[in-house]
């Protein structure tokens, strides 16, 4: 069975860092592009980064531009999201998924997480 399981969520001050995790396992994570989700409140699924198999095309949505950056460790079967300079309106549920290829462009999610809060305080 493939699962995918995110921590490191929990509550920062406006302007602070955090660095989410995404652990692996019935899978082996190398053969695929990798994502991130996030789901703030009253809104949908939000696209926010992706990253290639080997990792060397990484993209990411506009309002995480400069902020947020995506990286994997393939011997440890992980993907990461840093994220840095945040605000309250950053706050919701973030989730990693797995594509169905190396690539984020020629793939769709085929498997995910549960999810991991993040709340960032006024």
């Amino acid at each position: 069975q493939v699962h995918l399981e995110e921590s490191g969520g929990g509550l920062v001050q406006t302007g602070g860092s955090l660095t989410l995790s995404c652990a692996a396992s019935g899978i082996i994570l190398s053969h695929y592009a990798v994502g991130w989700y996030r789901q703030l409140s009253g809104q949908g699924r939000e696209l926010i980064a992706s990253i290639s198999n080997g990792g060397a095309v990484r993209d990411y949505a506009a309002s995480v531009t400069g902020r947020f950056t995506i990286t994997r460790d393939n011997t440890q079967n992980k993907v990461f999201l840093q994220m840095s300079s945040l605000k309250p309106e950053d706050s919701g549920v973030y989730q990693c998924f797995q594509y169905d290829s190396g690539s984020s462009y020629m793939g769709r999610p085929a498997n995910w997480g549960q999810g991991t809060q993040v709340t960032v305080s006024s």
